[in-house]
């Protein structure tokens, strides 16, 4: 009886701390590959972005920008990830992913999916003043130690658009509410092309909490995250986020500005954020 009790008790923590496990996602504009960036075109830089996610090991990660070509290298270099996601312009492999990555020795991804941030979600299409086809990646993800479920989404908002910017944050959150009937902690991240205070951040943290704001350590890194591949100049445009439900405390926030020989991996910083379940 006494050793079923102490079994019993074993368990019990045990299943709180894994529970309790942190877990690191990272938003990454790994900007698309054009062999027209010069000294920055992809083939010079992407072992360097591959080396920077190996080196810290997000949970996951969610990139914008992605070409085919581009996610194939990722999940070569980084043999412990896979993804889901669908290119925006034809929901097959056509162009632009925003492609959600996840380590396969933790989660499994139960149900996943893409749609369009439009007036026709379900399919291929653009709206309102959008110059181009946007998409929203989400997956639900078990861990596989715990059974604890999480929700992530993964965009990149129109950069011309602000009436489409403004409609695809309305949208995305009447997604997420109309999915998340279960109340499961959740994750939005991704390149939003606004800056703090303008209307679709505002209307995202209505419901939602900005990990940068919310850090319970001070933010890591520069303020910004648009570096423009201009290494000598300061990094001051804030416009990729990670926003978290309510259930999640964010330990620790940082805007990584990894560099070699005076070159960025890419022309967005990516934002790191250490999340834990309250």
């Amino acid at each position: 009886m006494q050793k079923h009790l102490i079994l019993a008790i074993f368990l019990f923590c045990a299943g709180n701390q894994l529970a309790a496990q942190p877990l690191t996602a990272i938003t990454y504009n790994i900007r698309y590959a054009t062999e027209n960036d010069g000294a920055d075109a992809w083939s010079q830089r992407r072992d360097f972005l591959a080396a920077q996610l190996r080196f810290h090991k997000p949970d996951v990660f969610g990139v914008q920008e992605g070409l085919k070509s581009q996610l194939d290298y990722l999940v070569e270099q980084l043999p412990n990830y896979t993804y889901v996601g669908v290119g925006r312009d034809d929901g097959r492999e056509g162009g632009e992913y925003s492609a959600l990555f996840y380590r396969t020795d933790r989660f499994r991804a139960l149900e996943s999916g893409t749609f369009w941030l439009s007036e026709t979600p379900e399919k291929p299409s653009k709206a309102w003043d959008a110059a181009l086809p946007r998409i929203c990646t989400w997956a639900l993800l078990e861990d596989t130690a715990s059974g604890q479920k999480l929700r992530v989404f993964n965009t990149h908002f129109d950069h011309i658009g602000q009436v489409a910017r403004q409609n695809s944050a309305a949208l995305i959150l009447k997604k997420m509410a109309e999915m998340n009937t279960e109340d499961v902690p959740a994750v939005f991240m991704g390149d939003l092309n606004t800056e703090p205070g303008t209307a679709p951040i505002e209307q995202i943290a209505e419901s939602m909490r900005d990990a940068h704001d919310y850090s319970l350590e001070p933010p890591f890194g520069p303020e910004g995250t648009f570096n423009g591949f201009e290494f000598k100049e300061p990094v001051t445009r804030r416009i990729d986020y990670i926003f978290v439900s309510h259930g999640l405390e964010v330990l620790q926030y940082a805007v990584l500005s990894d560099s070699r020989n005076c070159h960025y991996p890419s022309d967005h910083l990516p934002v790191l954020a250490r999340l834990r379940e309250k």
